[in-house]
């Protein structure tokens, strides 16, 4: 059996407090075949145990690695010509992509993650084509480079039925249109048209033949709340149930997605979603940067999650989320990376400091975020939003063994004062360039800043190459509709709030 004694000048094995976390100094971690027999002092495990390789050093920061709890796609919206609109003009501008290899596309954005820690990804699919075969090929792809790279997914493919470009049915938008563009379009909508049926028909096909394996859970995603009927959400919380799954869905990220759940049901979208019956333990809310006082409060009572992508939110103007509050109330906080990070990359460290700042607040009390909170929200937190709840996010005895180890050099030299806590330090300082090795299962899949099961150079050399073809016909077209549809998107929602509600400082209200 596959052994290794993991050393570290510090082993952090996971947040205990708010403002604490568990350190060993000169610490070691001994995993045998994947999981953590041991952790404890360096002087005590060495001569302990006969590992067949040695990890790491006393130069060393140990910790558990970082799980990504909400991403899409490898090559960003921004590279493929989508600017940072508005949320729900960014919907419009998305129609024009280009396609794009989803083996290729997948392995591009697991190099940035693993090179900075992120051992775990929750990958939430979102490419609708029908018919369903169509995207069960591409979910295999997806699946496939996440196997081959040796990271941890936790899958899932976004459920929509209805409201697929606005907040509205599609049939009511198309009647708002000049008829040309109204026919062009609506023979567009008909190929991301998939039933109900076939959606949860693919999850039950990828949950029978990829659940069982070590490194893929296959979970739920409702879309969001407008683009799911009352059926659709009844048969995801049936087959969750059913299958012992988890959900991962998107919810209140705009003003206008708070303003559609109040037309749509004359309460909030939590309120709505829980009469469904689907909030609980079970149920991960991405972003909810608009939950009011209330809402909060439900989400803490059933042990409902929540995953704050920062800077989505910031760049597609959805608000800054009320993440003080969440933390004061006590809800589960994950983090998330979405489809880029602020510098449009997956930096797990960046996002962490991101966070860390973003929710500083004016004033002394002591409510903004902590760097063991963000550490928190990166590891164990990001663990109970996958299927992997049980095995990931700490260092201790019968865990997976998933560790990153980082270059202390690189995070205190020149000069870092030694009553620095390492976790601030860390949080504060550390730079992808320090991650030096990354383990899944034990398994160095980053050894030396290097991808070990991939030639990284091959793939994006590939996928470069893959864009430099004309476009096709089909893109073409969804290029020009894009175009003209998109001022017609925009002026759909003209009127729908008034000044206050567009404030992205949001202040929880205590609206009902």
């Amino acid at each position: 059996m596959a052994s290794s004694l993991i050393r570290g000048k510090y082993v952090i094995a996971r947040a205990t407090s708010r403002t604490d976390v568990s350190v060993i100094e000169d610490g070691a971690v001994f995993q045998r075949d994947g999981t953590i027999v041991e952790i404890g002092r360096h002087q005590d495990l060495a001569p302990k145990y006969a590992p067949d390789t040695i990890v790491g050093s006393a130069g060393h920061v140990v910790m558990p690695g970082f799980v990504n709890s909400h991403h899409h796609v490898g090559v960003t919206p921004f590279q493929l010509g989508s600017p940072d609109y508005p949320l729900e003009l960014w919907f419009a501008s998305r129609m024009a992509t280009r396609n794009v290899d989803p083996y290729l596309d997948t392995l591009y954005s697991a190099f940035e993650m693993l090179e900075c820690g992120i051992t775990t990804v929750q990958h939430l699919h979102g490419l609708r084509i029908a018919p369903i075969a169509r995207v069960q090929a591409v979910a295999e792809q997806v699946l496939k480079a996440y196997e081959d790279i040796g990271m941890r997914v936790s899958y899932s493919y976004a459920l929509r039925d209805q409201s697929r470009l606005v907040y509205e049915p599609d049939e009511a938008f198309l009647k708002r249109l000049p008829p040309a563009l109204a026919s062009e379009l609506g023979e567009w909508l008909k190929t991301q048209t998939i039933p109900i049926a076939d959606n949860l028909g693919l999850f039950v096909d990828l949950w029978q033949r990829w659940n069982t394996r070590d490194r893929v859970r296959i979970q739920l995603a409702p879309a969001n709340l407008h683009w799911c009927s009352d059926e659709a959400l009844r048969g995801l919380q049936d087959h969750a149930a059913k299958y012992g799954v988890g959900m991962h869905m998107h919810l209140l990220e705009t003003a206008y997605q708070k303003e559609y759940a109040d037309r749509r049901s004359g309460t909030t979208a939590v309120r709505h979603i829980q009469n469904m019956g689907m909030l609980g333990p079970h149920m991960t809310l991405g972003h909810g940067v608009w939950l009011n006082e209330d809402d909060i409060q439900r989400v803490l009572d059933t042990g409902t999650m929540i995953c704050h992508n920062a800077s989505s939110n910031l760049r597609l103007r959805s608000g800054v989320a009320p993440l003080n509050h969440w933390m004061a109330a006590g809800v589960i906080v994950a983090l998330g990376l979405d489809e880029a990070g602020i510098n449009d990359d997956r930096d797990m460290l960046q996002e962490m400091r991101l966070v860390l700042r973003l929710h500083r607040v004016p004033g002394m009390d002591d409510v903004v975020p902590t760097s063991a909170q963000v550490f928190r929200m990166a590891t164990e937190n990001g663990a109970r939003t996958t299927g992997f709840a049980d095995s990931i996010g700490v260092l201790e005895p019968g865990k997976a063994a998933d560790v990153v180890l980082m270059r202390w050099q690189d995070i205190g030299y020149p000069y870092l004062e030694h009553d620095v806590s390492v976790i601030d330090a860390v949080v504060h300082r550390a730079k992808s360039f320090a991650v030096d090795t990354v383990l899944v299962a034990g398994e160095p899949v980053l050894r030396d800043g290097r991808i070990t099961r991939v030639n990284k150079a091959d793939v994006l050399k590939a996928l470069s190459d893959s864009f430099k073809v004309p476009l096709s016909p089909e893109e073409e077209r969804r290029r020009r509709l894009a175009r003209d549809v998109f001022p017609h998107v925009k002026l759909f929602y003209d009127g729908w709030l008034d000044e206050a509600a567009r404030d992205p400082f949001y202040r929880p209200s205590s609206r009902r």
